[in-house]
């Protein structure tokens, strides 16, 4: 791998063919059907599309030819997708009509360059639509994990995109018309080891590069620190904050904003109180 990049590719395929063997898909099913309804206020088809990071392959859409692209070797095996990393795609310019992203891209080492790519894949016209964990996620246990190691602490959680960075991001990949928003999905566990189950079952543990293991004083630390958060039934609030973005690749047809100084009334007049 590349020292400037902020993800250890190798181990990423690794924890993916991990989580293949059980995996947890709440989190990812969540973020489908936010994108399944912001679909469904599309008044048009989608004959051709990408679903980029498949996961399981649980992503359809009716009457559609679906082509599946997944950095894991077991989860492309198994659901018959292309196996290659989303920021290093292959596919032509023009290729589809809809690109879908659900649960990846927050993992991806080169998020411009994998959205650059989306766009250009995309016919005139067509739609991006993607998901994943944001800024914000997993605040509970980042807590927890500083209190542990005040002594030595150890990045252990890679940065994370906020909402007014996704769409900078979309507009930086060429994208038209982009909007970001975000929802806050909020999970209650009993313990630690529920959350680092979930964790593991998702692909979504650690990939820095380099990072130690946890030792076990850390980890019952940890486990300490987060049954004391917990609420007066005993369980433990852990936040996931869902990025949701949209876009347009460019076409004439859409709408273009005005040409700067084409205004025929002032500001200043339409502000100017009436007599």
């Amino acid at each position: 791998m590349s020292d400037s990049e902020i993800f250890d590719r190798a181990l990423r395929r690794k924890r993916r063919d991990r989580a293949a063997r059980g995996y947890e898909s709440f989190l990812r099913d969540h973020m489908l059907e936010g994108l399944y309804e912001r679909l469904e206020g599309v008044k048009r088809e989608f004959r051709h599309i990408l679903d980029l990071g498949s996961c399981d392959g649980s992503f359809t859409w009716p009457g559609a030819e679906i082509t599946r692209l997944e950095a894991g070797a077991a989860f492309a095996a198994a659901s018959g997708a292309i196996h290659a990393d989303e920021d290093m795609h292959p596919f032509p310019e023009g290729s589809f009509d809809l690109i879908v992203s659900a649960g990846v891209l927050d993992t991806v080492n080169d998020v411009p360059g994998a959205l650059a790519l989306a766009r250009r894949a995309l016919k005139p016209d067509g739609l991006f639509l993607g998901a994943f964990l944001g800024a914000g996620t997993l605040a509970t246990l980042r807590g927890c994990l500083i209190a542990a190691e005040a002594d030595r602490p150890v990045a252990r959680f890679h940065p994370q995109i906020d909402v007014r960075s996704a769409g900078d991001l979309l507009t930086r990949a060429g994208f038209s018309l982009p909007v970001a928003d975000v929802e806050t999905l909020t999970v209650r566990y009993t313990g630690l080891a529920g959350l680092i189950r979930d964790l593991r079952g998702m692909a979504a543990t650690n990939l820095l590069p380099g990072t130690p293991p946890l030792r076990r004083e850390t980890l019952l630390g940890t486990a300490a620190a987060f049954v004391e958060r917990a609420d007066p039934d005993g369980r433990t609030p852990e936040r996931f904050e869902i990025l949701y973005l949209t876009g347009w690749a460019p076409d004439a047809s859409q709408p273009q904003p005005a040409r700067r100084g084409s205004a025929t009334a002032s500001l200043a007049a339409a502000l100017k109180p009436k007599a």
